[in-house]
């Protein structure tokens, strides 16, 4: 006697956190505004959530330039990852990886300054050079930024993560090159990349939790999830919340800033 069973297919997993609420804050650019109630509302959350771990809080990168408090959101982040309450970890951006090159090559002042470096300079106190293209006022400007920083400061930028993974997600500052795994990525891919990455039809080994390119909302597929919408320009700040559940998204709206459109301007740095 034969019996015959109608094969079925299992119903798709939801990716998982391993059970941590993870919420992944976006590029802050100086907008300490923004971040201090974004923060405010991840920490309701979390209270209201009651996890049974720390809840774990990355930031993807991009602390500096544009935005008029650098100095202020990298010392607010600082003082979280001393808070018993929360697991800090901090990715480095390709702006931080910028201003510790203008540390070490002042000529690449002129080039920072396109980026946005002029603000992080002010917010540390340092007068920026008149002249753009003034070799030996760049060494003058790097020397006062060295000799401003705290300490605490050099150190956390030094230290900065690349990546961080947790259960199905992997979380960078730009993104990932499509067709190398996550142990072989650049660390200049994982910083700047944009369009290989944002334009890959595929999925990747985990899913890609980043922002580096702003964009007017934030962006969750399949293959990944994007939460930078440009808040040195527009005023808001956006993070992911993460659990076994799923993905939902907090943002914070603190109003327009500069009259940039960050959108437009997603071919810069």
């Amino acid at each position: 006697m034969f019996s015959f069973f109608k094969r079925t297919k299992a119903a798709p997993t939801a990716p998982t956190t391993e059970g941590r609420l993870i919420y992944a804050i976006g590029d802050v650019h100086g907008r300490i505004d923004a971040l201090e109630v974004l923060l405010r509302t991840i920490v309701q959350d979390a209270r209201a959530t009651a996890p049974a771990a720390r809840p774990l809080l990355i930031f993807l990168g991009d602390y500096v330039d544009r935005g008029p408090a650098s100095k202020e959101v990298v010392s607010l982040i600082i003082a979280l990852g001393k808070e018993a309450s929360l697991e800090v970890r901090a990715l480095k951006g390709n702006h931080e990886e910028a201003l510790l090159q203008f540390l070490d090559e002042p000529e690449f002042g002129s080039t920072w300054a396109e980026y946005g470096g002029i603000t992080t300079l002010a917010s540390y106190g340092v007068t920026p050079p008149t002249g753009r293209t003034d070799p030996e006022a760049w060494a003058v400007a790097s020397q006062a930024l060295a000799k401003a920083m705290p300490r605490d400061h050099l150190a956390f930028y030094n230290e900065l993560e690349l990546m961080a993974v947790v259960g199905d997600y992997a979380f960078v500052h730009a993104g990932v090159r499509p067709g190398v795994s996550l142990a072989h990525q650049s660390a200049h891919d994982l910083m700047w990349i944009r369009q290989e990455f944002l334009s890959s039809p595929g999925r990747f080994e985990k899913i890609i939790v980043h922002g580096h390119t702003p964009m007017e909302e934030p962006q969750m597929t399949k293959a990944r999830i994007g939460v930078d919408t440009g808040v040195y320009a527009t005023g808001i700040l956006t993070a992911v919340r993460l659990d076994d559940r799923g993905a939902t998204f907090l943002q914070a709206k603190v109003g327009y800033a500069p009259a940039t459109n960050p959108v437009a301007a997603t071919q810069a740095a």
